[in-house]
């Protein structure tokens, strides 16, 4: 006789009860996680002594978190379209163009034609009125008005900006000390700590979500400084430059990107980043950054075997700007750098950030491997320009050749900007071959083969017909920029 459907039901839950507090006594009577054991928990209960800890830090915590609108003129009503209650928030997304971005709108439907208003989170650092928050909430701002949890209102103005990292520096203006939280050790979180996100999703005031650090130092593309912290505690349209904290209550990051239909999986710019640019936006409004002057790949295991290398590590410099700092302490284009000013350079997103942080001005000390040969440089960092912002070439890796290539003419060198003509340009890629899948275009010009340079396709065919080994190397020209590429070559 078949079992009802409400006992097989009854009986799983059942079974997953008992197995949860097993769980649960196993762990208070054995070794308890440390997070409660540094709280002084007595540990009979843990779950109800974590769930006091994040109600305490809830309510210690939200007076120092604010909403921030701010209302903006639109340039055309036709660029920017009305969107109502109820329609999708835009945001901004980690790997598309624009990927700091979460602009949305809310409850439109009294608001004016000529002006919009958006909704995002933000913390306050200082007694005085700072309010740390991101660059995308305000950006755009006319008019910015921060709100406090016990809804005292207050007009802001802004400090300080900086869009390469999102970061901007807001003030209001108060009679009386205004409530703070304490920035904490980002460098401190451990992979699996508990945090706590407070802030304003989808312009919900106050919202508390907490989980956990995914991960730390992930590269998102949303630029040459990526060094976030990943979460899945709920971070939404609305939290953004809102705090994530530690268990001690420290802030450790600035809640920043999140994945569009993405699931557990949001983005903070760590704390210790923020302390180190404070300074800067306080005092000048700007943050300076210090600049080498080079076009940078990462080294993958094709690029390390080619270039005779024990490991996949360092950066690769795919081009040197002329005069730059770097051109004039002596890198060269194939050049690897392994250390920068003392510190160990061991994959390419290392470089940008300690290059920005270096005083301008200082004289540092570049170590590379220079075709299989370690060499040490000196070189005077200066002030980075903002036309040169973008030092990083993304590498294209090939696994055989598959293209057509023709001999540059002088109306194509002008039209691609190149400095001469000494190449070939690939002419035709099929669409369905090996050369297509591993991202060759046309309009691609191939500068070397094998460190050699090349000047015309008579020359481009006779190094490949001398290549014996089973991978080769090319210098790749795009745009403006240049890159390596080592692939498997089959005659």
């Amino acid at each position: 006789m078949a079992c009802p459907q409400w006992f097989r039901i009854a009986s799983i839950v059942s079974i997953l009860l008992v197995s949860f507090l097993i769980t649960t006594h196993a762990t208070a009577a054995g070794q308890r996680p440390r997070l409660w054991e540094e709280r002084g928990a007595p540990g009979s209960d843990v779950v109800h002594e974590g769930l006091s800890i994040f109600m305490s830090l809830a309510e210690q915590l939200s007076p120092a978190v604010v909403n921030i609108s701010i209302v903006q003129k639109t340039k055309q009503q036709s660029e920017r379209p009305f969107r109502g209650f109820r329609r999708p928030f835009r945001e901004r997304q980690p790997f598309g163009q624009d990927p700091f971005r979460e602009f949305f709108d809310r409850y439109f439907s009294d608001a004016p034609p000529q002006a919009r208003q958006s909704l995002g989170s933000g913390f306050i650092m200082h007694a005085k009125g700072l309010i740390l928050t991101n660059n995308h909430v305000i950006e755009e701002a006319e008019k910015i008005k921060v709100t406090l949890q016990d809804e005292r209102e207050f007009e802001a103005t802004i400090i300080g900006r900086d869009p390469k990292t999102d970061l901007a520096l807001i003030k209001v203006e108060s009679s009386v000390d205004l409530p703070t939280v304490p920035l904490g050790n980002s460098d401190a979180l451990r992979i699996g700590e508990w945090v706590l996100a407070i802030g304003n999703p989808f312009g919900l005031s106050h919202t508390v979500t907490a989980g956990i650090v995914s991960a730390k130092g992930r590269v998102i593309g949303a630029g040459q400084y990526d060094d976030f912290i990943q979460t899945d505690a709920s971070i939404n349209p609305g939290n953004s430059g809102g705090p994530l904290f530690n268990t001690r209550g420290e802030v450790v990051g600035i809640n920043t990107a999140i994945i569009a239909g993405g699931t557990g999986i949001g983005f903070a710019t760590p704390i210790n980043l923020v302390k180190e640019l404070v300074p800067q936006l306080h005092d000048q409004g700007k943050v300076t950054r210090g600049w080498l002057g080079v076009m940078i790949q990462k080294v993958t295991l094709e690029l390390a075997r080619t270039f005779d290398l024990p490991q996949a590590r360092g950066a690769l410099v795919a081009d040197v700007i002329s005069e730059s700092p770097a051109a004039q302490g002596g890198l060269q284009q194939g050049d690897i750098i392994t250390g920068f000013d003392g510190s160990d350079i061991q994959d390419m997103h290392e470089l940008p950030r300690v290059v920005a942080k270096t005083e301008v001005g200082k004289l540092v000390e570049v170590r590379i491997l220079r075709q299989g040969k370690a060499k040490t440089l000196s070189v005077t960092i200066a002030p980075l320009r903002e036309e040169t912002a973008v030092a990083e070439a993304e590498p294209t890796v090939m696994d055989r050749l598959g293209m057509e290539v023709e001999d540059l003419t002088p109306a194509s060198v002008q039209r691609m900007g190149l400095s001469n003509a000494k190449g070939v340009l690939v002419a035709k890629v099929d669409p369905e071959g090996p050369a297509a899948e591993a991202g060759i275009r046309s309009g691609d010009v191939i500068l070397e083969v094998n460190r050699h340079g090349i000047a015309d396709t008579r020359s481009y065919i006779e190094a490949l017909q001398n290549h014996v080994d089973d991978t080769i190397l090319l210098l790749v020209a795009r745009d403006e920029n240049t890159l390596y590429v080592a692939l498997q070559y089959q005659k």
